[in-house]
């Protein structure tokens, strides 16, 4: 098979960064494995910010600020512990291509299967559109990939722009100064975009014009290994339940503001994926415990109930944990 130029650099680059991708690359046994990766920790080093502490580890801010509240963002402090939430439930969504958690704002890509069948997960933090400029939640693909894009903001940017004195040209040409970065994947929508960024301290966060941005580094492994055609779909999970064995975990997250009235106290999406996850099963729950989680999310999938074998009675609900005590569980964890 011939690699075109713009194909060899990509793949170069991704394997250059191959020492990284490792860290959230995982094996999935199954349409039944729903739980991957295990909470770590790490000591913060004299020249370290959060920022820097989640890159390395392929998270974006809002995750790691949301599991270190306590922690300063630029100064942590030489030694200071810092928990990793790399421990993740998978969306209730296909496991086929990718996956874009739009509130978890991180996606999950599913690449066809390895030798022998075997299934992987590769998952990395996204950047999202502000309050305003919201991506659309819909089921597309990628219409198209290019290397080195150029930029043309569309009208409604270049106002925006030019209303706080910092207006744009026509077209921005590749380079350190276009904001799509060096990789763009351009979905089956309308202006919509998987790309790059100059600005790698955005991913985390709200900050594009809903387009989705990745890691310079990320971009590079995900363009390499994507083709056009691929399904991506678009959800918007800020609660997700899976199953590991016989226990039962809720992982939250903070929705986005517009949704407010939707998730805002409502255990509804919870109770409907709880429905179809256990079928004929009988289980026991801590509902206080999933208000709880729900009411204060950090990220951290937590376990809030079980199966119960054929036959058995309901006990009565596990003893109710707090959110305080499930990061200080965390917080043990060690790095592997």
């Amino acid at each position: 098979m011939r690699c075109s130029a713009g194909q060899l650099i990509a793949l170069l680059l991704a394997l250059s960064c191959s020492n990284k991708a490792t860290a959230y690359t995982y094996a999935i046994d199954g349409e039944d494995d729903y739980l991957i990766g295990q909470v770590q920790r790490v000591q913060a080093e004299y020249e370290d910010t959060l920022l820097d502490i989640a890159r390395a580890h392929g998270l974006g801010f809002n995750e790691i600020k949301l599991v270190n509240s306590q922690v300063d963002t630029w100064l942590p402090g030489q030694g200071r512990k810092i928990v990793l939430p790399t421990r993740f439930v998978l969306p209730q969504a296909p496991r086929d291509g990718m996956v874009l958690n739009i509130p978890e704002m991180r996606l999950y890509y599913f690449p066809p299967a390895g030798i022998g069948g075997r299934k992987t997960v590769i998952t990395y933090p996204l950047g999202i559109g502000r309050e305003g400029w919201g991506t659309p939640y819909v089921k597309t693909r990628i219409a198209e990939k290019k290397q080195n894009p150029t930029w043309y903001p569309p009208e409604s940017i270049r106002k925006e722009h030019a209303a706080l004195g910092d207006p744009l040209p026509e077209r921005v040409a590749p380079g350190p100064d276009n904001p799509l970065g060096a990789y763009a994947m351009r979905l089956g929508l309308p202006t919509y975009l998987i790309h790059g960024t100059n600005k790698p301290f955005g991913i985390g966060m709200r900050v594009s014009h809903g387009c989705i941005r990745l890691y310079p580094e990320d971009i590079a492994r995900l363009y390499a290994r994507v083709r056009v055609g691929t399904p991506v779909y678009i959800i918007n999970q800020p609660f997700k339940l899976g199953i590991e064995g016989e226990r039962i975990y809720l992982e939250a997250h903070p929705w986005l503001d517009e949704d407010a009235e939707d998730f805002q106290g409502n255990l509804t999406s919870v109770i409907s994926t709880l429905l179809r996850l256990a079928g004929d099963r009988r289980y026991e729950l801590n509902w206080e415990l999933a208000k709880q989680i729900i009411h204060a999310p950090n990220g951290l999938p937590v376990e809030i109930g079980r199966f119960l074998p054929p036959g058995a009675a309901v006990a009565a609900a596990p003893a109710l944990r707090s959110v305080t005590t499930v990061n200080e569980e965390a917080s043990t964890s060690t790095s592997r």
